[in-house]
């Protein structure tokens, strides 16, 4: 769900399970006609530009949106994406993925394991550490706002009022079906989750039991 307004000079980079549908239908009544957006789901609408019309998902890294507006559009446009806890997000991938089959409904933590054990079967773009798509070429942040999903809404309303558009609330869309993540992990597959998404919890200050060490940037 990537979005570039040139009329709000603003980039939002979509970080997959990590309420992108949410961002997108509170941003949509702002766009005109001459801004542009890359989405897959509920519409169709794709970013004519060299990178962009080639794949069918919406969740471009930030260096390839920087790469297709020109490096001097990207540095004057305030950009941002939303991060999340690891563990949350990784309960929320593997409970969209396996929504038609029951599996995780029915064992969740066989379902976590299976997906861990298996990577080479899983989306690249939804399995994709988060840190990926904020980062540069050398692993530094170059969004210039990070919201968190733990404190969205307060997040979102800053970020409206530094671009100037009225304060909107956030609707729940497109969200997996569980319960409190924390509920699905014992010590093993905790530490397991933890080695897979470490550049996430690093670079984000994230704990399994939801705290971070990091507050929003921008």
């Amino acid at each position: 769900m990537t979005i570039i307004s040139h009329q709000h000079r603003f980039v939002f980079v979509a970080v997959p399970k990590v309420a992108s549908h949410s961002i997108r239908f509170a941003l949509r009544p702002f766009l005109d006609d001459n801004d542009e957006e890359q989405v897959s789901l509920f519409v169709r609408k794709r970013i004519e530009r060299p990178g962009f019309s080639s794949v069918e998902h919406g969740h471009q890294l930030a260096r390839e949106i920087r790469d297709a507006l020109g490096a001097d559009v990207w540095s004057r446009y305030v950009s941002f994406a939303v991060v999340r806890n690891p563990w949350a997000r990784f309960v929320s991938y593997v409970a969209f993925m396996m929504r038609h089959n029951g599996l995780f409904t029915s064992d969740p933590q066989a379902a976590m394991r299976r997906v861990l054990a298996n990577p080479q079967n899983q989306s690249p773009v939804h399995f994709r550490a988060q840190a990926d798509f904020v980062t540069d070429e050398g692993g530094a942040v170059m969004v210039s706002h990070l919201l968190r999903a733990e404190s969205l809404q307060a997040d979102f309303d800053a970020l409206c009022k530094a671009l100037s558009l009225p304060q909107v609330a956030l609707e729940t869309r497109n969200a997996s079906e569980h319960r409190d993540y924390r509920e699905y992990y014992d010590e093993e597959l905790m530490q397991r989750v933890a080695e897979r998404y470490r550049v996430d919890i690093d670079l984000f200050g994230y704990r399994f039991d939801g705290e971070s060490n990091a507050g929003t940037s921008g």
